[in-house]
């Protein structure tokens, strides 16, 4: 699995217009051929901050969607920002859940 976490920095007076953007992308987990989920995060600290949390089956979903018209858009926001986007890509080889919590705090 890949998780994409993405880095929005909107200038103030262009923040509604990237979140309508932002919104417009979003597809229900599925459509997207490869795509867990998508989900779009606002900063508590900072409005015009945004984090775009994405997971994938594979890279070769993954790269296919970093080709596709929809990322073009994405892209396309740069103009907006104060900031370029920053991008991070976790490649995840395993994972635990809850029995991990209550294990630990067991201890």
């Amino acid at each position: 699995m890949v998780i994409v976490r993405t880095i929005i920095n909107v200038l103030p007076e262009k923040h509604k217009e990237v979140l309508q953007t932002l919104l417009s992308l979003i597809e229900p987990p599925g459509k997207e051929t490869g795509c867990l989920s998508y989900g779009i995060f606002n900063d508590i600290e900072d409005e015009n901050v945004f984090n775009l949390i994405s997971e994938w089956e594979s890279n070769v979903h993954l790269d296919r969607y970093l080709k596709s018209e929809r990322f073009s858009v994405l892209l396309g926001t740069k103009s907006l920002l104060c900031e370029p986007l920053t991008i991070d890509f976790l490649r995840v080889t395993g994972s635990d859940g809850i029995d991990t919590v209550n294990f630990v705090r067991k201890k």
